[in-house]
């Protein structure tokens, strides 16, 4: 443990909780604490399924069952069955929800000001800026990878997602059929894995990793979410895959990738893995890449 760094995160921790009224169970001068305040944001307008509502703000179901018994009292909050499935309950704001929410906003938009009102139109500027690389890489943070069924509906739906990309981006489009096949059966394990990687219980990334015989492993179909790449998710992925194969054994770790690619060829040779010649007939391949990898 980085006692330093660690040092550093709860200093900027204590700061940030006083300085945004988290401890204050009147938050923003109101008659409830920061929790309800946030729920009444997270249903919004439209309302919002409560397993999504845990979700999405990654709370114990219990402590959102509180929060939303305590907004029913108020008056502010009603909780319902869903018409379509009785098992999913739905919360929605009543009138008086959405003026307290609309009042809600009106101080957050006051506190948010308060916060860079005191500095110069330079230090507010590199306040925004320091804001935004804070939220991005705290989200980078929240991902979490795991080793799935290939026929896993979230590992499908990364699937369909990758292949739609490579067909708007390849010279000619993309056709699955002409690729190099990978039955299901090689990609669970011993014989393979299917990596997947979510934020927030949303599948944003996933990869493939087949063993070979002579001690070598293959990466395959590694696509990362749009919305999430430049946060370091890909590199995560390979990273994972790497440690896999190392530890299954194997010395060797390679891939190939078609030159429309530039993204995931500056990844590959940022991480170490050199351009070798083609090991494959994959039809859409243009570059093939080899790594060599320590003990597991």
């Amino acid at each position: 443990m980085d006692r330093v760094l660690v040092d550093r995160v709860r200093s900027f921790n204590r700061t940030v909780t006083q300085r945004v009224g988290a401890l204050d169970d009147h938050f923003l001068a109101r008659d409830r604490p920061l929790g309800e305040s946030r729920l009444l944001w997270e249903i919004g307008e439209d309302g919002c399924d409560v397993r999504r509502l845990r979700t999405e703000l990654d709370l114990d179901s219990g402590y959102v069952s509180r929060l939303l018994r305590s907004l029913e009292a108020d008056g502010l909050v009603t909780v319902d069955p869903s018409p379509a499935d009785k098992r999913v309950r739905t919360a929605r704001l009543t009138p008086a929800g959405v003026r307290e929410r609309g009042e809600l906003d009106r101080r957050a938009d006051e506190q948010a000001w308060s916060l860079v009102a005191p500095l110069d139109e330079r230090h507010r500027d590199r306040l925004a800026a320091a804001m935004g690389e804070v939220e991005r890489l705290l989200t980078a943070a929240l991902v979490r990878t795991e080793v799935v069924d290939p026929t896993d509906p979230r590992a499908r739906r990364c699937l369909d997602e990758y292949f739609a990309e490579l067909g708007r981006r390849f010279d000619g489009g993309f056709e699955p059929g002409r690729s190099l096949a990978t039955p299901a059966e090689d990609l669970r394990p011993p014989r393979g894995a299917v990596l997947l990687a979510g934020l927030r219980d949303e599948p944003v990334g996933s990869a493939m990793l087949l063993f070979e015989a002579g001690g070598t492993a293959l990466v395959k179909r590694m696509w990362v979410a749009p919305g999430v790449r430049g946060l370091g998710v890909g590199r995560r992925l390979l990273a994972d895959l790497e440690a896999r194969a190392a530890a299954a054994g194997a010395h060797t770790i390679r891939l190939e990738t078609n030159r429309a690619l530039t993204e995931a060829i500056s990844l590959y040779r940022s991480t170490g893995y050199d351009e070798v010649a083609p090991f494959n007939d994959e039809s859409y391949a243009h570059h093939w890449f080899a790594k060599a990898l320590g003990p597991g």
